[in-house]
């Protein structure tokens, strides 16, 4: 068995103690047994949006995607946090239509170029909210996981949860999480990714949708 993980700088490991820590590997490590071989792979790199993702699919990916027999999505947190990091910094409305929009594009290209060449199942990761307590996070990132399920269903692609399990209980699963608050970014560093308690909850819940 051969599972794919696309994603951005959650999906690489960003922020994990060590790449042996990050979600796609506990993962692959709790699926293999003496009855079953799986073999992950990671096509994901920090600062990666939907557009980015979109192109790695179509240059880099087909040569393992074609070959796999799951495949995961996880990608929009760029897309969002660019945007409203501008937002903030520049005093401007949120243009969260115009962003939801391309990601929409986005995301049915990438379903579309994996199902093109692969028989794959494939399932999407929902976004999780590292600014719980700012109103316009809370906003964008509903909209942002409602056009995932859309799509999910419009493509025959399985959602997996991956907010549920943050809901709460940032503050123990993010690394460097301060109040929660989009004002956190600003102080330089990006309070957004999983630590290794966070990519650990990520495993464990993702693991019974690989199989």
């Amino acid at each position: 068995m051969i599972y794919t993980a696309l994603g951005d700088s959650i999906t690489f490991g960003e922020n994990a103690s060590s790449w042996a820590c990050s979600y796609p590997q506990l993962a692959v490590s709790a699926l293999n047994s003496d009855s079953r071989k799986v073999r992950g792979f990671v096509l994901a790199r920090p600062g990666w949006n939907s557009g980015n993702l979109l192109d790695a699919v179509i240059w880099n990916g087909s040569s393992v995607i074609c070959r796999s027999s799951v495949v995961s999505v996880w990608i929009g947190g760029v897309d969002l946090a660019n945007a409203a990091l501008t937002s903030l910094r520049t005093k401007k409305p949120l243009a969260a239509k115009q962003i939801i929009s391309s990601y929409r594009r986005n995301l049915s290209a990438i379903f579309t170029q994996i199902k093109k060449g692969s028989c794959a199942r494939i399932i999407c990761c929902t976004q999780y909210n590292p600014f719980p307590n700012s109103p316009l996070a809370v906003e964008a990132i509903d909209q942002l996981n409602c056009t995932i399920k859309e799509l999910a269903s419009k493509y025959g692609v399985t959602v997996v949860p991956t907010h549920n399990w943050f809901e709460g209980k940032q503050a123990n699963l993010i690394y460097g999480y301060q109040h929660g608050k989009l004002e956190d970014a600003l102080s330089g560093s990006l309070p957004i990714h999983p630590n290794d308690k966070g990519h650990l909850v990520i495993a464990k819940g993702l693991t019974p949708f690989l199989i």
